[in-house]
């Protein structure tokens, strides 16, 4: 069945703080697809300028005058001509500075889907196969701090909940909102000043130092795991990009707490935390230029994954930088970060080829797009990062558990690197 473009329609819609976002439609002689664009907080340097000058609506603009004539006629199937023709089309910029990277994210995913149902497929299939069957584990913060909280919450941005010893997708989405829900019942009793108040993301903010928030999740994953008698561990996002300050003496500045620490005094800390609460993940424990204390902290760790975001940016350059050193053994992979799912695709690829596992994640702004379900199973993700309870988390956690009902008994787990505790 053919599926060459017929239409390709932009309009302005908004994400889950209100703000505006482009979504695009495109029609093909025998399906249809749609996707929005999404927008992150906490924004690494090396991502791709979202919007152009003019914002949305010089993008939808855009769209309609410039890329719409340029597509409409080529074949979906050829993901990776459609995608090189978008680069085109902005000049062949770095960084998308002239058509926007978020106008290159909705059309490319728009894009996939469409071809997709063109040949009756769910996206996974289409991208993936008879070989995608497996079902990536939830990554869910539970406590917000740092950029993504108000008040006297934690510097570190995310509190995340791992279940990594769930058999199903089901019975790991169920351990992550009960381990949600043990932290909100604690933090009532914990904080005279705690009124149910929740980020972007639906994790819980309140006003407790750090130490305090790692030993509320702490025992609310020990909790749930004697409970539901498989393991649940849990780790940060750090975001500490946002945390390092040339202005204080290249110190990391931990505000809240009173702190400030250099690289050294930084290394020391992930490393004692690792070590104390047993960490499973740590994202970006470093500022965005420092290979060299991700390579130092992966050297000096087992049995957790030390994640790059802003440290990669979803780019094959950065990530061949990162290589070099052995710098981390996982990587976020955001496809708004680098503009097209064929770019994201590759970088994916050379993480695997490395050993280090890709992590597919929402973004703090995000729309009820789900199609990063269906790219995590399709690219064999092992951890989507998408929340536990917001509604566009919820609505990529559904789809997850509609593909694993969809497989059927050919459903299985993703493979972590992360070893469960031997009996």
């Amino acid at each position: 069945m053919s599926s060459f473009i017929e239409d390709l329609i932009a309009r302005k819609v908004f994400n889950n703080r209100g703000e505006e976002t482009i979504e695009v439609d495109i029609v093909t002689s025998s399906g249809f697809g749609r996707a929005s664009a999404p927008a992150g907080k906490s924004r690494g340097k090396a991502e791709v300028t979202y919007y152009a000058r003019g914002g949305v609506d010089a993008a939808v603009k855009k769209v309609e005058e410039l890329v719409a004539p340029e597509l409409a006629g080529l074949n979906a199937d050829s993901q990776e001509e459609i995608d090189a023709v978008l680069h085109q089309l902005d000049g062949d910029s770095p960084d998308f500075k002239n058509i926007g990277g978020n106008v290159a994210y909705a059309i490319s995913l728009a894009n996939a889907e469409a071809a997709a149902d063109s040949h009756g497929l769910l996206l996974f299939q289409f991208l993936g196969g008879n070989a995608a069957t497996s079902l990536p584990y939830p990554l869910g913060n539970c406590i917000s701090g740092g950029q993504h909280a108000r008040g006297k919450a934690p510097d570190v941005q995310e509190y995340l909940v791992l279940p990594h010893g769930a058999e199903t997708f089901l019975e790991a989405v169920s351990a992550n909102a009960l381990v949600h829900k043990k932290i909100g019942d604690a933090l009532k009793k914990k904080s005279a000043t705690f009124n149910g108040g929740k980020s972007d993301e639906g994790a819980w903010i309140a006003n407790i130092d750090g130490i305090a928030a790692f030993d509320v999740i702490a025992k609310a994953c020990e909790e749930v795991g004697n409970e539901l008698d498989f393991e649940c561990s849990f780790g940060v996002d750090v975001a500490a990009s946002s945390l390092w300050s040339e202005k204080e003496g290249n110190k990391y500045v931990y505000a809240n707490e009173g702190v400030k620490r250099d690289s050294g005094e930084q290394l020391e800390f992930m490393k004692e935390l690792i070590e104390t609460y047993h960490l499973s993940y740590v994202e970006d424990p470093f500022h965005e230029e420092d290979f060299q204390s991700f390579a130092e902290l992966t050297r000096k760790t087992k049995n957790c994954l030390i994640c790059g975001d802003d440290l990669f940016t979803t780019n094959t350059e950065r990530l061949n930088n990162g290589l070099k050193l052995n710098a981390g053994n996982a990587i976020i992979i955001k496809v708004n970060q680098i503009g097209t799912l064929s770019d994201a695709v590759n970088t994916i690829e050379l993480a695997q080829r490395h050993g280090y596992d890709p992590v597919v994640p929402h973004r703090s702004g995000d729309t009820c797009d789900w199609h990063i379900a269906h790219l995590a199973v399709a690219y064999k993700c092992p951890i989507i990062k998408t929340g536990v309870v917001e509604g566009s988390r919820i609505a990529k956690l559904n789809e997850l558990i509609r593909i694993e009902h969809f497989l059927g008994d050919r459903a299985k787990m993703a493979s972590l690197k992360i070893q469960k505790t031997e009996e």
